[in-house]
């Protein structure tokens, strides 16, 4: 009878390490997945101002960021042209160039610029700008929304610049953290709007918390086998 209750108690520790192993290795799992930036595509309404008049468009804008350094690399896509000219516009001859402006535990704005129009913009057709792209490093640690904002074009010698006037909500909301470690309290509001988790290196952090969840399953399974085969 005893070498069989020994038995039992031996397959039913195995079976809880199991289960402590299965249940960590989840825990970390959805710890290791879990999105670093908060992303949408916003209408921006631009009014543009340029030496021959005022044009208005609509163009959806994207603002999507990647890790470098101690700092992200920031890119505002244009979905659709804005503005236009009265004449064609020869390879390489538009230079765009924007503001992104900080909210939330950040302040101040990015600037980004896109390279030349690669082909040629034919007269009266609204103008597609490239990918802009800049570099944003952290000032303050905590939640920093991203939203549109000036977009100049400079073409054949003549500034165009183009406001947003629809006070576009951020297309791009994400946990960040300054090289030095401030912090800031992110502003009431926020929180209800773009809900977020951290960037690419909290989901390291917690990933590493669940990996010490998994070592304390290891253990505990380690624990009641070696009780049950002294107990044997």
């Amino acid at each position: 009878m005893k070498h069989v209750m020994n038995s039992v108690l031996s397959r039913t520790a195995a079976r809880g390490g199991v289960l402590l192993l299965a249940t960590a290795t989840a825990a970390g799992a959805a710890l290791l997945v879990a999105p670093a930036a908060h992303a949408e595509t916003v209408d921006v309404a631009y009014s543009c101002q340029s030496p021959i008049g005022k044009k208005d468009a609509v163009s959806p804008i994207d603002i999507t960021s990647v890790a470098s350094g101690s700092g992200y690399t920031i890119t505002m896509s244009f979905q659709k042209g804005v503005s236009s000219s009265p004449i064609e516009l020869g390879k390489g001859a538009m230079n765009p160039s924007a503001t992104i402006i900080l909210g939330g535990a950040d302040s101040g704005s990015v600037s980004v610029a896109g390279a030349p129009n690669g082909a040629a913009i034919p007269a009266n057709t609204p103008i597609k700008i490239n990918d802009l792209t800049g570099t944003y490093t952290p000032k303050k640690s905590g939640k920093v929304t991203f939203t549109a904002g000036v977009l100049i074009i400079k073409a054949l010698g003549t500034v165009t610049t183009c406001n947003a006037t629809n006070s576009p909500k951020p297309s791009l909301s994400m946990d960040v953290k300054a090289a030095g470690g401030g912090s800031a309290t992110t502003p009431p509001g926020n929180d209800s709007t773009l809900p977020q988790t951290g960037p690419a290196d909290s989901a390291v952090a917690l990933g590493t918390f669940g990996g010490t969840v998994l070592l304390a399953g290891v253990a505990g399974a380690l624990w009641l086998t070696r009780r049950a085969a002294r107990t044997h």
